[in-house]
């Protein structure tokens, strides 16, 4: 096998301990850097000033990226009650509130139970969402008016952790695209004291948590002394959370030519992944319901090749 096919073997996941400081796409680049392969991706942006995991998909599997990114969060986050700032965080400008802060920590508690839930949150006006094709933080730092529809999230728990006024340490776990900045200011909006975001780390993403994570300087290290695929985790797993299938040889290969593959059992899911007898990922599929009742998997993603 050559240096080119080995390359192009290469599939699955870097699971990156993100320090504060970097963009997800700086962490990216070193990664393509240090592996030599072009083919490289985050699954969800992390904030410069956020650290925590960050899921890095390389080779073929980036063609999981959809399905990774959509994967709930969880993140330790440390609000600041008494002011508030135009950016949610401790990058922007400060607002401090009039009167002494005065919230307990049951009236904060209370406060957080409304938030939980699906709810509908108005991104940050300094966040990379898009209006009329220009990034809202560009419109922003402009001095423009940015108006950003609100958008449906979920938020599954939150929990008060440290109570150590004016700042609070929270456990958020929630849905993709949620903005723990803008949690962090309506919190402060209902609580009437004013609160924004001064810490994020995020503590989870899909099924990799911070065990899962190797700090970037490690992985460096490892690039650097060549042994780092002990910390690349194998396509199949990036999305362990989903029911694997076992295809038979010929299965495999009636798959990569996109052909179904018949439900054994009853299953729960509609969407599963397709692994090999070796445990090599094969594909992504989806069950369809036949007129005469049967039911099937039909690959929507192919993965396998040799």
């Amino acid at each position: 096998m050559n240096s080119q096919d080995i390359k192009n073997a290469i599939s699955g996941a870097l699971v990156v301990d993100k320090p504060v400081g970097m963009t997800s796409h700086d962490v990216v680049q070193a990664i393509r850097n240090g592996t030599n392969l072009r083919r490289a991706g985050h699954t969800g942006t992390l904030d410069p000033r956020a650290s925590g995991v960050l899921v890095i998909l390389v080779g073929p599997a980036v063609r999981l990226s959809e399905y990774v990114s959509a994967s709930d969060k969880r993140y330790q986050a440390i609000i600041r009650l008494g002011s508030s700032t135009d950016t949610f965080d401790a990058e922007g400008l400060v607002t401090p509130t009039k009167d002494p802060v005065s919230v307990t920590e049951a009236q904060f508690e209370e406060a957080l139970k409304t938030f939980v839930g699906e709810i509908e949150q108005t991104p940050p006006p300094y966040s990379a969402v898009k209006v009329q094709g220009r990034k809202a933080y560009e419109m922003a730092r402009e001095g423009e008016e940015v108006e950003l529809a609100p958008r449906k999230i979920t938020v599954h728990h939150l929990e008060v952790l440290e109570w150590t006024p004016p700042e609070v340490v929270i456990d958020v776990h929630c849905s993709s695209g949620t903005y723990v900045r803008s949690l962090a200011n309506d919190l402060g909006v209902m609580l009437g004291c004013g609160a924004y975001l001064v810490g994020l780390r995020r503590t989870k993403s899909g099924r990799f948590s911070l065990r899962d994570a190797v700090p970037l300087r490690k992985l460096q290290e490892a690039f650097t002394a060549g042994n780092w695929y002990q910390y690349l985790i194998p396509a199949a797993e990036a999305l362990g959370d989903w029911t694997a299938v076992e295809l038979s040889p010929d299965e495999v290969e009636g798959v990569r030519h996109g052909h179904r593959v018949k439900v054994v059992g009853e299953p729960t899911e509609t969407k599963v992944r397709g692994v090999s007898t070796q445990g090599e990922l094969v594909a992504l599929m989806e069950m369809v319901i036949n007129e005469d009742g049967t039911r099937e998997w039909q690959p929507k993603k192919v993965f396998f090749t040799d």
